[in-house]
Order: structure tokens, then sequence, then C-alpha cells
């Protein structure tokens, strides 16, 4: 179900193995230089890995040169209908052209558009949108999405092989979730080659969010997918969390620290919502990876999150800081944030080191609620 066959975007490896690239798109004009360099800087400081940009005219395709030149992150350009800008993004220098090769003017047209990319080693995406199927599967579409998807994807592969070039990844995305995780299953056992992974158009923040969160990690949990591109009606820079976090739930990369917190319920003495929001905004500061857990209350969300590295729980007056799991100390509830932050950068600046926890010590659980109980007594 893995691709076995690898290629490389401007030194990024992808498939054959290697780990899940994460992928963006700007929203400028490329002609735009300045704005695009912008958001290029901003989507790679976010995490992202890939950037592609939309060439629709011809000044576009005269920018790429530049942008190319000054990027941070590899670039691809995207053509549909013109393979004369296919050609002159290839000049320019990028690291990857995404194209449709039933769109793009016939076989002819493909073919050119293959051996430049041939000569240059420059590698392609090519694949299919539910929006954009071949006129003759549009039947067959309207029976079986999934399928057209593939045998449109299938027919671009064909091709690209009768051309003896294979330094090629493939998408197959739909609107659908259950389409998009089914075309992307049937591919997966067809052909050996990397898949760029989306669910095209999947909307604004919240509803992009949550169907792409299925349709990908669906298909990521089960091994298929090579490169990711969350696609939301936002600023791509949104994208980033989105696709980070998934990678992170599933335990397939890491960038920066993961955060668990309760969903609260009658027994949150402190606000933890707030709390909550306040050190996730403070832990993005942080590059390295580790877990913090944020708890309202110290009976058993503690254990639940036993295995964070830094974690509170809050209390009427006061809360409680633990680590490692094992509880440090308790703390007024107004200064649980800043303790919790001065405890952790205090472990980072001594290394990062992880203890050792003994089978007899008491869990988180058990000590907090405890320490709780005293507190009770004593009032």
């Amino acid at each position: 179900m893995s691709s076995s066959r690898q290629i490389t975007v401007g030194g990024v490896k992808i498939g054959g193995g290697a780990p899940v690239v994460v992928q963006s798109m700007t929203n400028t004009r490329p002609s735009e230089v300045e704005a695009t360099m912008a958001q290029i800087e901003a989507l790679a400081a976010a995490g992202c890995e890939i950037v592609r940009c939309a060439v629709p005219k011809l000044p576009d395709a005269e920018a790429l040169s530049e942008i190319v030149r000054r990027s941070p992150l590899p670039v691809v350009a995207d053509i549909h209908f013109n393979s004369s800008l296919a050609l002159k993004a290839i000049d320019a220098g990028v690291a990857a052209v995404r194209i449709n090769p039933g769109n793009i003017g016939g076989p002819d047209k493909v073919a050119e558009v293959v051996g430049a990319a041939k000569r240059a080693g420059t590698s392609l995406r090519i694949g299919a949108n539910s929006g954009s199927l071949p006129e003759h599967l549009h039947a067959l579409a309207h029976d079986d999405q999934a399928q057209a998807l593939v045998d449109a994807a299938l027919e671009e592969v064909v091709l690209l092989e009768k051309l003896d070039f294979h330094d090629f990844k493939i998408s197959v995305k739909s609107t659908s979730v259950p389409d998009t995780i089914r075309a992307y299953r049937q591919l997966s056992e067809k052909v050996p080659y990397p898949l760029h992974l989306g669910v095209t158009e999947a909307g604004t923040v919240f509803g992009g969010t949550i169907k792409s969160a299925v349709g990908i990690g669906t298909l990521l949990a089960e091994g298929i997918g090579d490169t990711i591109r969350v696609s939301l009606t936002a600023d791509p820079v949104e994208e980033m969390d989105v696709a980070w976090s998934i990678l992170k739930a599933l335990g397939l990369r890491e960038r920066g620290p993961v955060m668990i917190s309760c969903p609260t319920c009658g027994r949150d003495n402190v606000g933890a919502q707030a709390l909550a929001e306040t050190v996730e905004q403070r832990l993005r500061e942080y590059p390295q990876t580790f877990q913090v857990a944020v708890m309202g209350c110290a009976v058993n969300g503690p254990g639940e999150a036993g295995e964070a590295d830094f974690g509170i729980a809050g209390g009427r007056d006061v809360g409680f800081i633990y680590a490692h799991g094992e509880v440090l100390r308790k703390v007024p509830t107004e200064r649980l944030i800043d303790e919790l932050f001065s405890e952790l950068d205090s472990w980072i600046e001594a290394g990062m080191v992880r203890p050792r926890r003994p089978r007899n010590i008491k869990s988180a659980a058990e000590a907090m609620a405890e320490a709780a109980a005293a507190l009770e007594a004593d009032r």
C-alpha cells in the first residue's frame, strides 16, 4: 500500500519510506513578487516544506525565476491549460510542476513538457480532482466518483510511463471525504508512485479542518500517502496548524509541543478553558517537542495525562504543578501558568532530560488527589 518509488522535490525526498511531507499553496499571484515571498516566508516559519504557486498568466511565469531564487522552500508551479507556461516554469528552475495531462493541450504537449522536465531534473505532479475529470469519465463519475478519479489518474500514469518518465507523484482528490478515501485506497493498490493527499476545496477553517482530518488522517493511519495539503478557505498559514496536528496526532512527525487538556466538567474550579487557551498560545513560542497537560481539577485528569512532561491542575485558590508523573508543588492559582513555564524553561535549559519513572511511584492522579484531599481538610 505504501509507495515504493521515491522522488525528490528540491531536495525534499517524497515516498519510498521518507517522512510525510507538509505542503501548502500561496493565494497570491507570482507576478506580485513581494506579496508572494512574504507568504512563502510565513509558510516556511509555520512548518511548510513545499510550496505551490498558481501560474495562470505569462507575467506569473516570468516572475518565477526570482521567486525560486529567493524562496526558502522548493517551489512547485501549478499549471493548467497552457503547456508553454509549464515550459517557462521549468526554465525558471522550479522544483516541480503540477499539470493535468488531460487539459494541457494533448499528448504532443504532454510529451514536450515531460521532455523538458527530464532534461531539467524537474518532477511532476499529476492526477485528478472531482471538479476536473475528463469528459469521457463524467458518466462513470455520476455512478462512482472514486472509480472515475482512479481511472483518470491511471490514464495519466500510462501516458507518462510511455514517455519513460517516472519522476512524479499522483493525487485523486474529491470534495467528498468518502470518495477521497476510496479513491486513494484503490490507487495505492495499483501504482508504486508517491501519493499526494488532500480533500479538495474542503471549506473554511472549522469545516475544512474536520473534513481534512478525517480524510487525510484515515489514509495516513492506513499507511497511504506521502505528502499532504490541507485545503482551507483561509490564510494558507492556518493550513499548517491543521496539517501538523494531523501528523502529530498519528505519531508520524514531531514539531513543537503537544498540549493535552480536559474537556471540563462540574469539578472545574479554575476556568480550564481560559487556562488551556493561554498555555496553548504561549507554547507556540517553543520549537522543542514535549507534552504539556492542562487539567481543570486534581481528580482524574492528571492520571489521564500522566505521561506528559509537565502539567498543571487547577483548584479553587491553589493548583498543582507536576512533572514527569510527580507532583512538584501547589501554587496559587494566579501564578500557575507562570510557574509552569518557569519549570519548563529550566528543564529545557538543563537539556530536557526525562527521568526514568520508578514503578513504585504514585501516579500523578493519586498524588494530586491526596494533595487535593489534604487541602480540603485544611479548610
